[in-house]
């Protein structure tokens, strides 16, 4: 053989063998990239079930859920929660949750801390209901806190003559 295809020879050797290394290297590197996204997955679980335990013991939690009784001709607009006067939170529903929520969903609207004792609940929605007349209900009532979590549900339902929405809660055990 000549002295330039023998150099030919072991450069395509060499060349070979170092994208054989990179591409083994590279499986590793990729392999222990999954094992560290798994672990980081994991360790975000444990996280959040901590942050759930310290900021929401059990003892002063409240959850509220909000449902819409089926089937309603009223399209949810918007809801405000307040607790004890101030605004718990509020929420604009999009074209799926409305949907998700007149096939029987629930939607968790509150989670939160609230001491022991009375405290008063106001909910307000808009929407639209029969021939596109528009609507804003306001509902008020109260809970008494005890040592447990409390786990109530706020139902849109329609009034039985005027097909006209309201509000009603109940207390889950």
């Amino acid at each position: 053989m000549t002295r330039i295809s023998i150099s030919a020879y072991l450069i395509f050797i060499f060349s070979s063998l170092f994208s054989l290394s990179v591409a083994a290297e590279d499986a590793a590197i990729q392999s222990r990239s999954e094992k560290l996204k798994e672990e980081v997955i994991q360790l975000n679980r444990e996280l959040h079930s901590l942050e759930e335990r310290l900021l929401h013991p059990a003892d002063t939690q409240v959850a509220i859920y909000l449902s819409v009784d089926t089937p309603s001709p009223f399209v949810l607009d918007s809801v405000e929660l307040k607790i004890d006067g101030r605004v718990a939170t509020s929420h604009l529903y999009t074209a799926p949750e409305v949907k998700a929520l007149a096939r029987g969903g629930k939607q968790k609207l509150y989670v939160g801390n609230v001491g022991n004792g009375p405290h008063k609940i106001e909910v307000a929605f808009n929407g639209e209901g029969v021939n596109d007349h528009y609507f804003r209900r306001e509902s008020a009532f109260s809970i008494d806190k005890d040592n447990s979590s409390k786990q109530i549900e706020v139902i849109i339902t329609n009034t039985k003559k005027s097909f006209e929405p309201e509000l009603k809660h109940k207390e889950w055990r």
